[in-house]
């Protein structure tokens, strides 16, 4: 007797197979998507880190101690400490000059939406020009 077809027995054990090998197969596709979001959620970091460090270069911890900004997508909240107090500063020449300077802490926190990103501490210095030229140096 010639058997055509397949058993019951081998239909079974080909659906295992191939539910074994889809499971295997959507659990590397998930390790995958997971991995690729905790590499996008680092390069959103990095990219609100440096748009976080250019603003801290700009800001002027004696002029503005404490604050809240908004910059694009981002929101920077900041705020100093006095790291060495501000002073006169001296020139080339060894003269006072016509600053003050100081050295501060700025702890800054990084958001979306309200959400936190990141906090970056920095040292800035402060300065406030404190010595006006006159009329009569220019002349």
């Amino acid at each position: 007797m010639k058997q055509q077809g397949f058993t019951l027995l081998e239909a079974i054990v080909a659906l295992v197979l191939i539910a074994t090998t889809g499971m295997a197969l959507l659990s590397w596709i998930n390790t995958n998507l997971i991995a690729l979001n905790r590499v996008q959620d680092a390069q959103r970091r990095n990219e609100s880190i440096r748009n976080a460090l250019n603003f801290v270069d700009a800001l002027n911890p004696m002029l503005k101690p404490k604050g809240e900004q908004k910059v694009g997508i981002y929101t920077f909240k900041w705020k100093t400490s006095v790291i060495d107090p501000p002073k006169n500063n001296v020139n080339t020449g060894g003269d006072t000059g016509s600053y003050l300077v100081g050295l501060y802490h700025v702890e800054l926190g990084i958001y979306i939406d309200e959400t936190p990103i990141s906090m970056l501490n920095a040292r800035q210095i402060g300065y406030k020009q404190i010595y006006f030229p006159s009329d009569e140096f220019f002349q």
